[in-house]
């Protein structure tokens, strides 16, 4: 879920707290200057979660000084509200002066806010920013007509969590969740339940959020090329929806009625898993008494679905660089730290559980350590590795609306409306918004 963010730990576990709203938002605007400053050793910087993003921000400052001892930044603290709601202010305005050097932005948003707003955003083509060390699937959020328009930071490669003494008590190990079907996970997910009484997983009802991954682990979208949407007859869908149905009817996968419960389920231990974004882990890690209880492992992919795979994404968020901006100095910046400093990455890894998107960082001795909480794996270079292999999927300018759509869709399914009829009304729903 986007509006709720992480915070893993290598040395320690960190507070609940601070695994919420990296992608989400903090409470409060800091007051300062909104504008890209003007001064040539300085930029202005928008973004949100003090605890994530702005003490990266920080720590890269740091190793950026080091080599430009007058570079400094202008941090201010935006939640992502309302960081879109300036933006789009902005544009129409035209007051592009006001705009930040640099700000951040969801991922799923980059296609609409570059498309609709081209005249925001500087891009990449002259920053000798390599993008080929960035996973494919990540790079593809902010690429339009084959320009680069944002640098990854925000790792949303998902991840299936598991707690092992559970599965231990079924007679099974995590090496039996990998690399397999989603009709496998359920006959699994069954027999794990009849022997345990814990179903696998759970999840907000109504959330389009795992079906949504079911699709990107395919390559699908719920739009074509050309940006128009394909909810009917979407053979990956229609597939998702169905497998998704089977874990709720079979027991499997038990509804909650909001986030806070589904992370409850997770550190009551009222639940044996759970599927998300690698960030879900700082809610795991809330729940000191279970360390050393848990693994992980890669994603069950869709049954009889053309390019099916056990790997995909949910969040994750991208640097842009405004078109007003002192565009060299910032890229240079960005270049130098975030796409270019396994020292930073070593740093914020520990302190922030900022996951690298940046595949170098995963070599480094701090991603190889072994991690207690998860029986002695070293999870983060696993994570790093999935990254990778997640494939890339066309989230089109109307992502927000198709997903909405989708997710009432769901709650009329699961009350038992006719699919296809409710996949129409989605889609009759999306192309109006189009409008």
């Amino acid at each position: 879920m986007d509006t709720f963010r992480k915070s893993v730990s290598v040395a320690a576990v960190m507070s609940l707290s601070l695994a919420l709203a990296a992608c989400g938002g903090a409470d409060e605007v800091d007051s300062g200057d909104d504008a890209a400053s003007g001064d040539d050793n300085t930029l202005t910087v928008w973004a949100w979660d003090p605890a994530f993003n702005l003490y990266s921000l920080e720590e890269a400052e740091k190793v950026y000084q080091v080599d430009h001892p007058d570079f400094s930044l202008e941090i201010v603290e935006t939640p992502w509200d309302d960081l879109q709601t300036k933006l789009t202010t902005l544009a129409q305005s035209q007051e592009l002066d006001q705009l930040p050097d640099i700000f951040l932005m969801q991922n799923n948003a980059y296609q609409k806010n570059v498309i609709n707003y081209p005249d925001l955003f500087s891009d990449y083509s002259a920053s000798g920013i390599d993008f080929g060390e960035f996973p494919d699937s990540v790079v593809a959020y902010s690429t339009v007509d084959g320009m680069n328009y944002g640098l990854p930071f925000d790792n949303g490669t998902a991840i299936s969590a598991l707690r092992t003494d559970v599965l231990t008590q079924a007679g099974y190990t995590v090496d039996d969740f990998t690399d397999i079907t989603w009709s496998e996970y359920i006959t699994l997910g069954k027999d794990v339940l009849a022997k345990t009484g814990q179903p696998l997983l759970s999840g907000p009802a109504g959330s389009s959020d795992l079906i949504m991954m079911m699709l990107q682990s395919a390559g699908a979208s719920l739009f074509d090329d050309e940006g128009n949407p394909t909810i009917v007859d979407n053979e990956a869908l229609l597939a998702a929806i169905a497998t998704y149905q089977e874990l709720v009817t079979s027991g499997v996968l038990v509804e909650v009625n909001s986030w806070d419960e589904y992370i409850n389920s997770l550190v009551n231990a009222n639940v044996a898993g759970t599927i998300n974004g690698v960030w879900i882990i700082g809610s795991i890690q809330s729940a000191a008494d279970q360390s050393g209880l848990w693994g992980i492992t890669n994603l069950p992919k869709l049954d009889d679905v053309d390019g099916a795979t056990n790997y995909s994404a949910n969040g994750g968020s991208s640097w842009a660089i405004s078109s007003t901006a002192n565009a060299e100095l910032a890229a240079d910046f960005l270049g130098a730290t975030f796409a270019g400093s396994t020292e930073f990455y070593d740093t914020i890894l520990p302190s922030a559980g900022a996951l690298a998107n940046w595949t170098p960082a995963g070599q480094s001795a701090v991603y190889a350590e072994p991690q207690e909480f998860f029986g002695g794996d070293p999870i983060f270079t696993k994570v790093v590795e999935f990254s990778t292999q997640v494939p890339s999927n066309n989230t089109g300018a109307y992502y927000y609306e198709g997903r909405d759509a989708v997710s009432v869709s769901i709650t009329n399914i699961m009350n038992g409306a006719d699919p296809a009829t409710a996949l129409e009304e989605a889609q009759a729903t999306v192309e109006f918004a189009m409008q």
